[in-house]
């Protein structure tokens, strides 16, 4: 399998040279551009899908280093160098999975600048995965902050009302803590001679270089979790997207900052990830809690979903953090979770926003009389988030706690309030815009869930419960190289 993660990662720059000659040859002015355009991308992301199931099923479970690894020379002494493991080859397929959901939910909502629209979401995807498969530190800065690029144009062009203040300040929060990154990286370089990512985290940096080095990183990683309290970019991000950016943001690129810290922070710096354990513990329990209560009280279906993945982000931090194999464990599981479920709740605000043009909670009520299909969808994504049994939200949360339990008594019974918290606003959002009799006139007209969003909520059904009834098929991939993760931990630390 030589050469599938290349092929993997930079195969959607076919259909953005695609659709680049067809903005060329047919202009502007061609009708049949835009539809021809929807097609190429839709294509292009399914063979990469394709690509990536390929990928998955060839990996091997029990092996703990990296695979598919491929190292070119570059220049100036830089390896370009690729690879996955355990931990991040299910984020590929994550990615994967998404963006062609992302082009169907776009195909009727996005009318101007289709062309511009379909290759800036080509090349995002190009860009994530690379991040997920890069093992050089300067190639993953490279990537990782490459993908602000077509992020804050999507955001900025097709986004809404207060769109460009939205994508400033996702661009400058993002790029302000990435900055220390990269100081950091290029210092690390300079110590270690050499950037591969397999060697720095074999390499023992002096404790009291790990510390400002993990602070470093922790800026950058922080940030795009989002953490509290650098989190309010997100909710103005997610309000200004267009749905499909939504799905993005909140289902791969938050994860980057959860994957970040899986493999760089614990593995290169495990003295000062001890030492600044209780400081994520005390941001992540105020995340769960404090952003529950602020979801609670938003009036926007969008900002209260946005708000709601901060708190799950709080379960991650968490669990990566707790040092065991329970929490790293949950933490994989919940980042994977959370990609299925939170972009089909996002899917589900656009099915009802593409109708009425509004996502205020009050102006909603009685749904399931005119929406019946919609409702019962909503309902199970809904449920997946509060983390019922039998869900792929359930999983990751106790797992999460069950792992940090072990670390911190404290800090899981103040974060269980949070999945009792995350019952309620849920809970109250569908049971107003969903139940009720229909109050308001304009809601007589609304139709059903049409068969391109049965498409598109398909598969995504498919994932919360398969990954809730049969969370194995996760764990036979990412076991052993979490075990791994947390064996080399505990011996730098000497325990």
């Amino acid at each position: 399998m030589a050469g599938i993660l290349s092929l993997t990662t930079f195969f959607p720059l076919v259909g953005v040279i695609a659709i680049l000659a067809l903005k060329l040859f047919a202009g502007d002015g061609n009708e049949r551009a835009p539809r021809a355009a929807r097609w190429i991308a839709l294509t292009v992301t399914l063979a990469t899908l394709a690509l990536s199931i390929v990928l998955v099923a060839s990996f091997n479970g029990a092996n703990q280093g990296f695979q598919f690894v491929e190292d070119i020379p570059w220049f100036a002494g830089l390896h370009y160098r690729m690879g996955v493991d355990g931990i991040s080859v299910l984020f590929v397929l994550l990615t994967a999975f998404l963006m062609p959901l992302c082009i169907l939910a776009s195909w009727r909502s996005i009318t101007n600048r289709v062309l511009e629209y379909m290759v800036a979401f080509l090349v995002l995807e190009v860009l994530v995965i690379g991040v997920f498969c890069a093992l050089d530190l300067i190639l993953f800065y490279l990537f990782f902050e490459g993908q602000l690029i077509p992020m804050f144009l999507i955001i900025g062009i097709w986004g809404g009302q207060r769109r460009v203040y939205a994508a400033f300040k996702f661009f400058l929060y993002t790029l302000l803590g990435s900055v220390l990154m990269l100081a950091a990286i290029l210092w690390m370089i300079s110590v270690a001679h050499t950037s591969s990512v397999p060697d720095l985290m074999r390499f023992h940096f002096p404790s009291g270089a790990q510390t400002w080095l993990w602070l470093a990183f922790f800026a950058s990683f922080a940030v795009k979790m989002p953490m509290w309290p650098v989190h309010t970019w997100l909710p103005d991000a997610h309000v200004e997207a267009p749905t499909a950016g939504s799905v993005i943001l909140a289902g791969i690129l938050l994860k980057m900052g959860g994957y970040g810290f899986l493999r760089f922070s614990l593995p290169m710096f495990p003295a000062a990830s001890v030492q600044f354990t209780p400081l994520v513990f005390t941001l992540s329990v105020i995340a769960i809690v404090y952003t529950s209560l602020v979801a609670f009280r938003q009036t926007d279906i969008k900002k209260l979903i946005a708000y709601s993945s901060v708190a799950h982000m709080g379960f991650v931090t968490m669990g990566i953090f707790s040092g065991n194999l329970q929490g790293e464990q949950g933490a994989i599981f919940q980042m994977l979770s959370h990609g299925v479920i939170s972009g089909a709740l996002f899917l589900c605000v656009g099915v009802i926003y593409d109708r009425m043009h509004t996502r205020e909670i009050a102006f909603y009520g009685g749904l399931a009389n005119r929406m019946p299909w919609y409702a019962a969808v909503f309902m199970l994504f809904t449920m997946g988030n509060v983390g019922l049994p039998g869900t792929s939200g359930f999983v990751g949360e106790i797992l999460t706690m069950t792992g940090t339990y072990s670390a911190s008594t404290w800090t899981v019974i103040i974060a269980a309030t949070g999945v009792i918290l995350s019952a309620v606003y849920m809970l109250t959002m569908y049971r107003r815009v969903v139940f009720g009799e229909i109050t308001n006139a304009k809601l007589a007209a609304i139709t059903d869930l049409a068969p391109r969003e049965v498409l598109i909520f398909a598969p995504l059904i498919v994932g919360t419960l398969m990954l809730g009834l049969a969370p194995g098929v996760v764990f036979s991939v990412t076991d052993a190289a979490t075990q791994n993760l947390v064996g080399a931990y505990h011996l730098a630390m000497g325990r």
